[in-house]
């Protein structure tokens, strides 16, 4: 695991320098679920497998950006999945945006997952590290530092809601609108990375992407989006849903680039959407 992690921080490192001075253009391609790939994307994708190459313990690579996955070592324990450059849209206008992985042991499945971390590339590069609990590093004087465990507050302050509004359902819409009547803040921007940190750093709310009309099954992918964060989010005391479950750790991974509605927050808000939804 620790040369894993190695891995990752690394990768992290890489992908936040090669941020600094890239070519943001488009290539003529899509990936797996029709998104036209962003160079950024493909450059990012391509650090992580020249990095994760080496590393005996890891049996294969899955990534939002390869159709299948990438067999290194056979006899390893460990798959790695994994979104190379969450947001990567917004990286022309500046916003904050970042890498998410999860670690599998022999399998992909959500009984599976080991661990979770994510970076951050924003005004400061930070990595978030999760196995039995969520942990803060920031990267200072070349080297990963721990800041402090992550924990959710019971209720959170965040409204962090995806998806286009002509296309949520009614149920959705008055549940969103009965967080702001009770004074929730609206913080989103369009990075999964950022506003999952963003809440997870200021105690709690909610993040949600719905199923909509034109996206019934969700858009965030299953495998290296939802149930790595799924993870971090109830290693720190929250919960979450795909909107009918009690967890999303509960879901069944049938195709690696499978999607799903989801949402992440406090025990509060999580409860609360459940909780009406059975009314």
């Amino acid at each position: 695991m620790n040369e894993i992690l190695k891995a990752i921080k690394e990768s992290s490192i890489k992908i936040s320098e090669l941020l600094k001075d890239a070519d943001f253009g488009y290539t003529s391609h899509t990936n797996h679920t029709g998104d036209t790939q962003l160079k950024l994307d493909v450059r990012s994708d391509e650090l992580i497998t020249e990095i994760f190459s080496g590393v005996k313990s890891v049996k294969a690579l899955i990534s939002e950006e390869k159709d299948e996955a990438l067999s290194l070592n056979e006899d390893a324990d460990f798959i790695v999945a994994y979104d190379p450059l969450d947001g990567s849209s917004l990286v022309d206008v500046n916003f904050a945006v970042g890498s998410i992985f999860g670690i599998y042991k022999n399998k992909v499945s959500a009984k599976n997952l080991v661990a979770s971390a994510y970076a951050v590339y924003g005004p400061r590069l930070e990595l978030v590290i999760c196995g039995d609990k969520p942990i803060l590093y920031r990267y200072k004087n070349g080297e990963f530092v721990a800041v402090k465990e992550l924990k959710l507050n019971e209720k959170g302050k965040l409204n962090a809601t995806g998806a286009s509004q002509w296309g949520w359902s009614k149920e959705h819409r008055k549940f969103i609108k009965s967080l702001f009547d009770e004074k929730y803040r609206l913080r989103y921007s369009g990075a999964m990375v950022a506003d999952l940190h963003q809440i997870l750093l200021k105690g709690g709310g909610l993040f949600s992407y719905p199923a909509t009309t034109d996206a019934p099954n969700g858009k965030l992918r299953v495998t290296f989006e939802v149930l790595p964060f799924a993870y971090i989010y109830e290693k720190a005391g929250g919960a979450t849903t795909d909107g009918k479950n009690s967890s999303l750790l509960e879901l069944e991974v049938k195709q690696i680039h499978a999607t799903t509605p989801c949402y992440f927050g406090s025990k509060y808000e999580i409860s609360k959407l459940l909780g009406e939804k059975c009314e």
